[in-house]
Order: structure tokens, then C-alpha cells, then sequence
């Protein structure tokens, strides 16, 4: 991202799973448990994380399934659901992992005085929980769940939203994310966006996605962020 084409950022928005938390040995553990409650053989965990992107619901069915497009007998997504909340509860948390870089570029952000907020398609409840557990929640001023607004990501009301509640205009609040759904709804709502070459795409390459930079780790988006506060003069923006 070139800093001149944006005013400074005031605020930054980041995706939860694949962005700042490696949560997909959790997920694959709950998915298989899922399969196996139904009586139906496992899945190579590898493949489960190409399914992590668009919510529990598609994460479920795309399980039963075994392929990203895959349809389910709606019946039995009915029944797996409970299932895989159940075993995720039970499992959220257990191997996730804070991915490098992280805390370092949260910390930047914050003694900089850089609101931020995570924007994730994860249930409130479970990102609440995996915030507090691995010691980020407190770096967050707003929380936007896959079930807080009537529509999740790569609809562009969880941006929109947080850009209010925050008192910034699109242009001046950053989404960080690794995926489809936050280049997409980044685009949608008018923010510049960033992605982590790792993460869960469904199988994208990150480079085609279409984010405006690629950056290594949140800490490279942290600095990147500090840069465009101080790259243009006052009132260069408007």
C-alpha cells in the first residue's frame, strides 16, 4: 500500500482467525469430532482448514461434504451443527496459537493511540473467549462477531459499523486480514486493505486476492500504519 494514495490511518480493523490467531488445529479437531459423533470417517485436517473463511455454518457443511463446494443433506447439517458448537467449545483454545508478530505490532498500535477492533465471521461468544485467553482483548475497543450485525463478511456493514463507532471515515480505517472475505468486504465498504501471506484462503494464493499490499506480519502492518500517520502534512488528506 502506498501511503500517499490514503489519508493517514486513523484506525485499524483486523480479522481473527488466520490474522492474528491460528485457530484452525481447534477447528479441525472439532470438525473431526463432528464426523465422528455421526458415525462418518474423519478428514485430513489439512483439507479442514481450507474449509475455515465463511463461518461455522459452511465450515460444517463443507466437513460433511468434504470439498469446498460440496452441498449437505440439510438434515444432517441440522444435526452436525450442535455437534460441532458443542466439540468447539470444548476445543477453542486448546492449540490455538498467537501467529509471530502479533502482540508486537498490537503494542505499537496502542502506545500510538491507534483505536483498533477485531472484525471476525467467528461467534461473538467464541471470539470474546479466545481474546481474553490469549491476552489480546484488552488491545480492542470494538468486537464485531459473525453474528453481531445481520450480515458478516464480504458484506461491508461490519466495517462500516466499527467506522462509526469509532468516528472514522472508511478511508481512514485499515483492514488487516488474510482472506477473500476481508479483501472483498474492505472493497465494498471503501477501506484500504492488507493481507498476511499466511492464514486460511480456501485455497487463494495470497497475491489473488487484490489487497492493496501484502505485509509479513502484523507487526511490517503496524509500522506501515505508524508510517501513514506521519507521511502526509496536516489537512493533505481532504
Amino acid at each position: 500500500m502506498n501511503p500517499l494514495r490514503y489519508p493517514p490511518v486513523r484506525a485499524v480493523m483486523f480479522d481473527l482467525d488466520g490474522t492474528l490467531l491460528d485457530s484452525a488445529p481447534d477447528l479441525a479437531r472439532a470438525a473431526n469430532l463432528t464426523l465422528a459423533a455421526l458415525g462418518l470417517p474423519g478428514r485430513d485436517p489439512e483439507l479442514l482448514v481450507t474449509f475455515i473463511g465463511k463461518g461455522i455454518v459452511r465450515l460444517v457443511e463443507r466437513t460433511l461434504a468434504g470439498s469446498l463446494e460440496g452441498a449437505a443433506d440439510a438434515a444432517l447439517v441440522e444435526r452436525a451443527l450442535p455437534l460441532f458448537e458443542r466439540f468447539y467449545e470444548q476445543e477453542s483454545g486448546r492449540s490455538t496459537s498467537v501467529f509471530p508478530g502479533v502482540t508486537e505490532g498490537l503494542e505499537m498500535l496502542a502506545r500510538a493511540g491507534v483505536p483498533l477492533a477485531c472484525v471476525t465471521n467467528k461467534s461473538e461468544r467464541f471470539t470474546h473467549a479466545l481474546l481474553a485467553q490469549t491476552g489480546l482483548a484488552h488491545y480492542f475497543a470494538t468486537v464485531v462477531g459473525g453474528d453481531t450485525l445481520p450480515r458478516r463478511k464480504p458484506d461491508p456493514l461490519p466495517f462500516l459499523h466499527v467506522c462509526e463507532r469509532l468516528g472514522v471515515t472508511v478511508r481512514e480505517a485499515l483492514v488487516v486480514g488474510d482472506s477473500q472475505n476481508d479483501v472483498a468486504g474492505a472493497r465494498a465498504a471503501g477501506c484500504p486493505v492488507v493481507c498476511v501471506p499466511y492464514g486460511y484462503r480456501e485455497g487463494m494464493p495470497v497475491d489473488a486476492l487484490g489487497s492493496d499490499a501484502i505485509v509479513a506480519s502484523v507487526a511490517e502492518a503496524a509500522r506501515l500504519v505508524l508510517t501513514s500517520r506521519c507521511s502526509l502534512p496536516t489537512g493533505a488528506a481532504a
